[in-house]
């Protein structure tokens, strides 16, 4: 079974967007544990969880402009 949730988000800082991004992975990854497949598809969400999941000794990932 597949259902689909679409978040329309407004108001939000340029600051708040990356984080909200941030954590809706963040609830993927704990719910792959379970079985369940969440896919997160939005305006540069692999940049900014490439560079949310970075450790700190990386230098090649620039950080996150959103326009």
């Amino acid at each position: 079974m597949s259902r689909k949730i679409t978040l329309n988000i407004t108001g939000e800082s340029k600051k708040q967007y990356p984080l909200l991004v941030l954590e809706l992975n963040n609830i993927s990854k704990a719910w792959k544990r379970f079985g369940v497949g969440i896919e997160i598809n939005s305006s540069n969400s692999d940049k900014i969880i490439r560079w949310g999941n970075r450790r700190h000794d990386e230098r090649n990932i620039q950080p996150e402009i959103i326009d």
